[in-house]
Protein backbone atom coordinates (compact mmCIF):
# COMPACT_ATOMS: atom_id res chain seq x y z
CA UNK A 1 0.00 0.00 0.00
CA UNK A 2 1.75 3.34 -1.31
CA UNK A 3 1.20 5.74 1.62
CA UNK A 4 -0.17 9.71 0.10
CA UNK A 5 2.33 12.31 -0.07
CA UNK A 6 1.40 14.67 2.48
CA UNK A 7 0.86 12.00 5.42
CA UNK A 8 4.77 10.81 4.13
CA UNK A 9 5.71 14.41 5.05
CA UNK A 10 4.33 14.64 8.10
CA UNK A 11 5.43 11.51 9.15
CA UNK A 12 9.37 12.52 8.10
CA UNK A 13 8.62 16.19 10.07
CA UNK A 14 7.87 14.15 12.56
CA UNK A 15 10.86 12.29 13.35
CA UNK A 16 12.93 15.02 12.41
CA UNK A 17 11.89 16.78 15.59
CA UNK A 18 14.04 13.69 17.94
CA UNK A 19 17.41 12.79 17.49
CA UNK A 20 18.18 9.58 15.85
CA UNK A 21 20.04 9.19 19.16
CA UNK A 22 16.93 9.28 21.48
CA UNK A 23 14.94 7.58 18.72
CA UNK A 24 17.34 4.35 19.07
CA UNK A 25 18.55 4.97 22.67
CA UNK A 26 18.55 1.53 24.88
CA UNK A 27 17.36 1.33 28.48
CA UNK A 28 18.96 -1.37 29.87
CA UNK A 29 17.94 -3.10 33.68
CA UNK A 30 20.74 -3.71 36.27
CA UNK A 31 19.86 -6.42 38.48
CA UNK A 32 21.11 -6.72 42.41
CA UNK A 33 19.85 -9.17 44.89
CA UNK A 34 19.30 -6.07 47.62
CA UNK A 35 20.33 -8.15 50.31
CA UNK A 36 24.13 -7.69 50.95
CA UNK A 37 24.64 -4.26 52.55
CA UNK A 38 26.89 -2.20 52.00
CA UNK A 39 27.68 -4.09 48.63
CA UNK A 40 23.25 -3.28 47.94
CA UNK A 41 20.28 -3.41 50.09
CA UNK A 42 16.73 -2.44 49.70
CA UNK A 43 14.74 -0.15 51.72
CA UNK A 44 11.22 0.29 53.26
CA UNK A 45 10.20 1.64 50.27
CA UNK A 46 11.32 -1.26 48.06
CA UNK A 47 14.01 0.81 45.92
CA UNK A 48 17.45 -0.58 45.58
CA UNK A 49 20.71 1.48 47.16
CA UNK A 50 24.38 0.60 48.25
CA UNK A 51 27.97 0.45 46.18
CA UNK A 52 26.65 -1.69 43.48
CA UNK A 53 23.43 0.97 42.49
CA UNK A 54 25.70 3.66 42.64
CA UNK A 55 28.59 2.06 40.44
CA UNK A 56 25.88 1.49 38.42
CA UNK A 57 24.72 4.53 38.01
CA UNK A 58 27.91 6.11 37.63
CA UNK A 59 28.53 4.17 34.65
CA UNK A 60 25.48 4.65 32.98
CA UNK A 61 25.78 8.35 33.03
CA UNK A 62 29.35 7.80 30.71
CA UNK A 63 27.96 5.42 28.59
CA UNK A 64 24.72 8.07 28.23
CA UNK A 65 22.21 4.82 28.77
CA UNK A 66 18.94 4.88 30.86
CA UNK A 67 19.18 2.62 33.46
CA UNK A 68 16.54 0.90 35.98
CA UNK A 69 16.85 -1.00 38.98
CA UNK A 70 15.65 -4.35 39.99
CA UNK A 71 15.87 -6.87 42.73
CA UNK A 72 16.57 -10.29 42.10
CA UNK A 73 16.99 -13.07 44.35
CA UNK A 74 20.93 -14.58 44.47
CA UNK A 75 20.34 -18.31 43.82
CA UNK A 76 18.08 -17.57 39.94
CA UNK A 77 19.80 -14.25 38.88
CA UNK A 78 21.95 -15.89 36.21
CA UNK A 79 18.92 -17.69 34.83
CA UNK A 80 16.91 -15.05 34.95
CA UNK A 81 19.53 -13.17 33.17
CA UNK A 82 20.18 -15.53 30.56
CA UNK A 83 16.28 -15.72 29.59
CA UNK A 84 16.39 -11.95 29.11
CA UNK A 85 14.58 -10.58 32.25
CA UNK A 86 17.45 -7.79 32.64
CA UNK A 87 20.57 -7.10 31.11
CA UNK A 88 23.25 -6.51 33.66
CA UNK A 89 23.73 -8.03 37.05
CA UNK A 90 25.06 -6.00 39.75
CA UNK A 91 25.43 -7.39 43.14
CA UNK A 92 29.04 -7.91 44.50
CA UNK A 93 29.39 -11.08 41.73
CA UNK A 94 32.86 -12.55 41.56
CA UNK A 95 33.83 -13.12 38.64
CA UNK A 96 35.03 -16.93 38.31
CA UNK A 97 35.74 -19.39 35.77
CA UNK A 98 33.10 -21.76 35.85
CA UNK A 99 30.46 -18.10 35.78
CA UNK A 100 32.46 -17.15 32.31
CA UNK A 101 31.03 -20.41 30.99
CA UNK A 102 27.44 -18.68 31.29
CA UNK A 103 27.63 -15.18 30.89
CA UNK A 104 30.36 -12.50 30.17
CA UNK A 105 31.78 -10.24 32.72
CA UNK A 106 32.93 -6.80 32.71
CA UNK A 107 36.54 -5.90 33.92
CA UNK A 108 36.77 -5.78 37.74
CA UNK A 109 35.41 -2.65 39.62
CA UNK A 110 35.82 -3.89 43.38
CA UNK A 111 38.00 -6.18 44.72
CA UNK A 112 37.91 -7.66 48.16
CA UNK A 113 37.84 -10.62 50.28
CA UNK A 114 36.28 -13.27 52.52
CA UNK A 115 36.20 -14.11 56.22
CA UNK A 116 34.39 -16.50 58.83
CA UNK A 117 32.32 -15.52 61.41
CA UNK A 118 31.23 -17.78 64.63
CA UNK A 119 29.11 -17.32 67.59
CA UNK A 120 31.07 -16.03 70.91
CA UNK A 121 29.31 -18.44 72.80
CA UNK A 122 31.22 -21.51 71.04
CA UNK A 123 34.49 -19.94 73.03
CA UNK A 124 36.83 -21.02 69.84
CA UNK A 125 39.60 -19.64 69.27
CA UNK A 126 39.76 -16.68 66.55
CA UNK A 127 43.45 -17.38 65.33
CA UNK A 128 44.67 -14.47 63.21
CA UNK A 129 41.91 -12.92 61.57
CA UNK A 130 44.18 -10.04 59.95
CA UNK A 131 46.37 -12.97 58.11
CA UNK A 132 45.88 -13.67 54.54
CA UNK A 133 45.32 -16.30 52.55
CA UNK A 134 45.34 -16.11 48.85
CA UNK A 135 43.80 -19.86 47.72
CA UNK A 136 45.24 -19.78 44.19
CA UNK A 137 48.82 -19.71 45.78
CA UNK A 138 48.86 -22.25 48.25
CA UNK A 139 52.18 -22.99 50.32
CA UNK A 140 52.86 -24.88 53.41
CA UNK A 141 51.73 -21.91 55.60
CA UNK A 142 48.43 -21.89 54.03
CA UNK A 143 47.88 -25.64 54.26
CA UNK A 144 49.15 -25.39 57.81
CA UNK A 145 46.35 -22.40 58.26
CA UNK A 146 43.53 -24.20 56.79
CA UNK A 147 43.80 -27.70 58.57
CA UNK A 148 43.79 -25.32 61.80
CA UNK A 149 40.37 -24.33 60.32
CA UNK A 150 39.26 -28.04 59.39
CA UNK A 151 40.65 -29.25 62.89
CA UNK A 152 38.99 -26.23 65.08
CA UNK A 153 35.23 -25.91 63.29
CA UNK A 154 34.78 -29.62 62.78
CA UNK A 155 31.40 -31.21 63.46
CA UNK A 156 29.96 -27.54 63.70
CA UNK A 157 27.19 -26.07 61.19
CA UNK A 158 28.36 -23.64 58.90
CA UNK A 159 25.99 -21.71 56.74
CA UNK A 160 26.84 -19.74 53.18
CA UNK A 161 24.58 -18.10 50.51
CA UNK A 162 23.06 -20.64 48.20
CA UNK A 163 24.96 -20.78 44.76
CA UNK A 164 27.32 -18.66 45.87
CA UNK A 165 31.59 -19.01 45.94
CA UNK A 166 31.46 -19.13 49.48
CA UNK A 167 29.27 -21.84 49.66
CA UNK A 168 31.39 -23.88 46.82
CA UNK A 169 35.01 -22.83 49.09
CA UNK A 170 33.15 -24.29 52.07
CA UNK A 171 32.03 -27.33 50.57
CA UNK A 172 35.65 -27.87 49.46
CA UNK A 173 37.86 -27.04 52.58
CA UNK A 174 35.43 -28.49 55.24
CA UNK A 175 32.63 -30.27 53.19
CA UNK A 176 33.94 -33.56 55.11
CA UNK A 177 34.44 -32.38 58.53
CA UNK A 178 30.97 -29.65 59.16
CA UNK A 179 27.41 -29.46 58.46
CA UNK A 180 26.88 -27.24 55.49
CA UNK A 181 23.57 -24.90 55.48
CA UNK A 182 22.73 -23.12 52.67
CA UNK A 183 20.46 -20.38 52.66
CA UNK A 184 18.75 -18.47 49.94
CA UNK A 185 19.52 -14.83 51.30
CA UNK A 186 22.22 -13.01 53.08
CA UNK A 187 19.71 -11.89 55.71
CA UNK A 188 18.37 -15.64 56.46
CA UNK A 189 21.80 -17.16 57.41
CA UNK A 190 22.23 -14.11 59.50
CA UNK A 191 19.24 -14.78 61.53
CA UNK A 192 20.05 -17.99 61.69
CA UNK A 193 23.48 -17.23 63.05
CA UNK A 194 21.53 -15.01 65.63
CA UNK A 195 19.27 -17.29 66.77
CA UNK A 196 22.12 -20.12 67.54
CA UNK A 197 20.60 -22.50 64.66
CA UNK A 198 24.02 -22.61 63.45
CA UNK A 199 27.60 -22.22 64.21
CA UNK A 200 29.26 -20.09 61.94
CA UNK A 201 29.24 -18.95 58.51
CA UNK A 202 31.05 -17.49 55.27
CA UNK A 203 30.42 -14.56 53.31
CA UNK A 204 31.98 -11.33 52.33
CA UNK A 205 34.07 -9.80 55.27
CA UNK A 206 32.10 -6.10 54.70
CA UNK A 207 28.77 -7.75 54.63
CA UNK A 208 29.73 -9.53 58.18
CA UNK A 209 31.61 -6.50 59.33
CA UNK A 210 28.06 -4.24 58.96
CA UNK A 211 25.94 -7.27 60.49
CA UNK A 212 28.77 -7.14 63.75
CA UNK A 213 28.55 -3.66 63.92
CA UNK A 214 24.60 -4.41 64.43
CA UNK A 215 22.71 -5.68 67.94
CA UNK A 216 22.16 -8.71 66.41
CA UNK A 217 24.91 -9.21 65.26
CA UNK A 218 27.37 -8.60 68.79
CA UNK A 219 27.55 -11.98 69.37
CA UNK A 220 29.41 -13.13 66.58
CA UNK A 221 32.86 -12.37 65.91
CA UNK A 222 35.36 -12.74 63.08
CA UNK A 223 37.14 -15.79 62.78
CA UNK A 224 40.24 -17.25 60.87
CA UNK A 225 42.12 -15.30 58.05
CA UNK A 226 41.19 -13.19 55.28
CA UNK A 227 40.60 -15.44 52.03
CA UNK A 228 40.75 -14.71 48.54
CA UNK A 229 41.71 -15.83 45.20
CA UNK A 230 40.70 -19.42 44.24
CA UNK A 231 37.28 -20.00 43.21
CA UNK A 232 36.38 -16.40 44.15
CA UNK A 233 38.75 -15.35 41.18
CA UNK A 234 39.93 -11.93 40.37
CA UNK A 235 37.66 -9.36 41.58
CA UNK A 236 33.84 -8.17 41.24
CA UNK A 237 32.17 -7.78 38.08
CA UNK A 238 29.14 -7.00 36.45
CA UNK A 239 28.23 -10.10 34.65
CA UNK A 240 26.06 -9.76 31.09
CA UNK A 241 24.91 -12.29 28.26
CA UNK A 242 27.84 -13.24 26.41
CA UNK A 243 25.83 -11.57 23.22
CA UNK A 244 26.03 -8.55 24.49
CA UNK A 245 29.87 -7.39 23.31
CA UNK A 246 28.75 -3.91 22.60
CA UNK A 247 27.29 -3.27 26.17
CA UNK A 248 30.02 -4.61 27.30
CA UNK A 249 32.80 -2.61 25.52
CA UNK A 250 30.85 0.44 26.84
CA UNK A 251 31.30 -1.47 30.40
CA UNK A 252 35.06 -1.77 30.29
CA UNK A 253 35.62 2.10 29.34
CA UNK A 254 33.72 3.24 31.86
CA UNK A 255 34.54 1.25 34.93
CA UNK A 256 38.43 2.08 33.68
CA UNK A 257 37.72 5.98 33.25
CA UNK A 258 35.79 5.57 36.26
CA UNK A 259 38.91 3.89 37.98
CA UNK A 260 41.59 5.99 36.48
CA UNK A 261 39.82 9.27 37.63
CA UNK A 262 39.23 7.78 41.67
CA UNK A 263 35.93 7.83 41.30
CA UNK A 264 35.21 4.48 42.06
CA UNK A 265 37.99 4.84 45.06
CA UNK A 266 35.61 7.68 46.63
CA UNK A 267 32.58 5.43 46.15
CA UNK A 268 34.34 2.23 47.89
CA UNK A 269 35.20 4.56 50.57
CA UNK A 270 31.57 5.88 50.92
CA UNK A 271 30.39 2.18 51.20
CA UNK A 272 33.29 0.49 52.82
CA UNK A 273 35.54 2.69 54.29
CA UNK A 274 38.22 1.22 52.42
CA UNK A 275 39.81 1.31 48.91
CA UNK A 276 38.27 -1.59 47.03
CA UNK A 277 38.92 -0.10 43.90
CA UNK A 278 40.41 -2.04 41.66
CA UNK A 279 43.56 -2.01 39.34
CA UNK A 280 42.84 -0.65 35.84
CA UNK A 281 42.49 -3.07 33.27
CA UNK A 282 45.49 -2.54 30.34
Amino acid sequence: MRIPLAIAVSIASLMSAFPASAQSERVITIASEGASPPWDSTDANGQLYGYDIEVGQELCRRIQIKCTFVPQDWDGIIPALLVGKFDVIMSGMAITEKRKQKIAFSVPYATGFNQFVVRKDLGLDPGDTKEKVNLSSIGDKEKATIERLRSTLAGRAIGALRSSNSEAVVKEMLGDVVTIRSYDSQDNMKLDLAAGRIDGGLADYFTWRDFLETPSGSDVVFFGPELKGGLWGPGVGAGMRKDDTELLTKFNAAIDAATKDGTIKALSLKWFKSDISPAVSQ
